[in-house]
């Protein structure tokens, strides 16, 4: 697990602690962090190929931490890696996590060549918006397959490993798995819903083996995802006033780094502004 206190943040800026265009990762003063806390360890990053997801690969791999980005799409996925390949090793999966099998060449690489895992963050997942009188079904299997059934068989898989390792989970979730009063999001808060349920079970199942469990339940963020919602709802995108990835990255870092006597559990973060219909 990532052991020591994250103490400082904004400590140093250079121009490779930038993003790739021009924004700031997450800083460290690196004085305040004991050797090996980073260096040798091994996190999963789902939804790495844009938004939270990006974010926190970055964050992370700047820390040292060998990085394998899990997404769908390949171009993105490369992205990623370009900016976070100059930190710390990182190895790129296309997978789409609905697909069971598919899985196979993350889980070779993680038995036989990275030998070991310390972090899995779970940042991949869909929505769809609809009046439950007009809502599709097939829309409601996809987003559970997706958002639901996708962790909680990836966690299944990679809990050994994370056990052994006395390792991290992170879930990043909704706001709306916590309370779902806005409509036509039935479907997609349902399955929110249903992955806190997940965490706070597995939270309780595996706490006394040393492992932790975080949710982080985000407000609306500037993500390629959220301005897609924001066009469906014919509200103009202005990702300046939304809670931005990188907010998201640096107060999971910190969690991460957490002496091993503390674990937080859940974290509610929303942008400060908040716009009317949040």
């Amino acid at each position: 697990m990532l052991k020591a206190p994250l103490q400082k943040l904004g400590t140093e800026r250079t121009d490779e602690g930038l993003y790739g265009d021009g924004r700031a990762c997450a800083q460290v003063d690196r004085t305040q962090i004991d050797g090996g806390s980073g260096p040798g360890r091994v996190a999963v990053v789902t939804g790495a190929g844009s938004g939270v997801g990006r974010a926190l690969a970055i964050a992370l791999a700047r820390e040292g931490v060998a990085v394998c980005l899990v997404g769908r799409d390949p171009i993105k996925l490369a992205a990623t890696a370009a900016v976070a390949r100059p930190f710390s090793p990182v190895t790129e999966f296309q997978i789409d996590l609905t697909v069971e099998d598919a899985l196979q060449p993350l889980m070779q690489h993680l038995e036989r060549g990275a030998g070991r895992l310390d972090v899995l963050i779970h940042c991949a997942g869909v929505i769809q918006q609809d009046p439950m009188e007009r809502a599709r079904l097939t829309d409601f299997d996809f987003q559970y397959a997706t958002n639901v059934r996708a962790p909680y068989a990836l966690t299944q898989r990679l809990l050994p490993s994370l056990m052994a390792a006395r390792g991290q989970i992170v879930f990043i979730n909704s706001s709306v798995g916590l309370t779902a009063k806005r409509p036509d999001i039935g479907q997609y808060a349902a399955t929110k819903h249903a992955l806190k349920a997940i965490a706070d079970s597995l939270r309780e199942e595996v706490n006394p083996k040393g492992l932790r469990v975080l949710t982080v339940y985000l407000g609306r963020t500037a993500t390629p995802m959220q301005e897609t919602i924001s066009r469906q709802e014919g509200r103009a995108y202005h990702p300046e006033t939304l809670l931005q990835p990188e907010d998201v990255a640096s107060v999971v870092l910190n969690a991460l780094m957490l002496p091993p006597t503390a674990e937080v559990t859940d974290i509610s973060i929303r942008p400060m502004a908040r716009p009317k219909g949040n």
